[in-house]
């Protein structure tokens, strides 16, 4: 599937996606996501056996929820995102990084407008409030 970003980038993505070697190009996110003005923007950048990389560009709250069958990373590029967990809010900003473990009920509220890359399982479903 591919997202609208503008005609330069989805000409690159579909390349890196279609093109077995998508692992030997780069691409910069930064700039992959610089034209992206909606509040909630994800796609898959990358498979890697089993799991996806994906890229989030918020801005706004996400519901609460938990993922029953996978852990999920984030790493934060540019903005600031609040992790809301039951006991507690973590606030990642550019280079931060957190783990939560599968099952772990949380919500993520950005900031800003956010730029961040999220590692999970390829078939991890958010269960939760919708």
């Amino acid at each position: 599937m591919i997202h609208r970003l503008n005609d330069e980038i989805d000409i690159e993505i579909v390349r890196l996606m279609q093109d077995g070697r998508r692992h030997l190009e780069k691409l910069n996110i930064l700039k992959a996501t610089s034209g992206i003005r909606s509040d909630w923007h994800n796609f898959v950048l990358s498979e890697i056996n089993d799991h996806v990389i994906r890229v989030s560009v918020i801005d706004r709250d996400f519901h609460w929820h938990r993922h029953l069958d996978s852990d999920e990373a984030f790493i934060v590029l540019e903005g600031e995102l609040n992790i809301d967990l039951e006991e507690r809010t973590e606030v990642l900003k550019p280079g931060d990084f957190m783990t939560i473990p599968k099952g772990v009920l949380h919500r993520t509220r950005a900031k800003g407008r956010t730029v961040n890359i999220t590692f999970e399982h390829r078939s991890s479903k958010a269960v939760g409030d919708p």
